[in-house]
């Protein structure tokens, strides 16, 4: 399964540019990838290891701003189309990776 953040984080003072960027640098040390400008993706094995990672985004939060959270099946994920420009191009493959608990 594949958990999707996406954000609209205010970056109008120098304090929150800073909090932004704490908060998206937390998500690619967490293994997200970036899809779009403030939309991330991670693979997760199950419901279990999601968990972790929500937790992990609802504890990083910034004080302003918004974050939504969905989680999508790899079926779902793979239905995704993927266009630059008028040419479409594949949607990402999982990754090959081992998670330890």
């Amino acid at each position: 399964m594949w958990l999707i953040a996406m954000f609209d984080l205010p970056v109008d003072t120098q304090a929150r540019r800073r909090a932004y960027t704490r908060f998206r640098k937390t998500l690619l040390k967490d293994g997200f990838n970036k899809l779009q400008f403030s939309v991330y993706a991670r693979f997760c094995v199950s419901e279990d290891a999601s968990k972790v990672h929500r937790k992990l985004i609802r504890d990083e939060l910034p004080e302003e701003g918004e974050v939504r959270v969905v989680t999508l099946t790899d079926h779902q994920f793979g239905k995704m189309e993927v266009y630059f420009g008028k040419k479409r191009t594949p949607t990402e493959e999982k990754p090959l990776q081992l998670e330890f608990f």
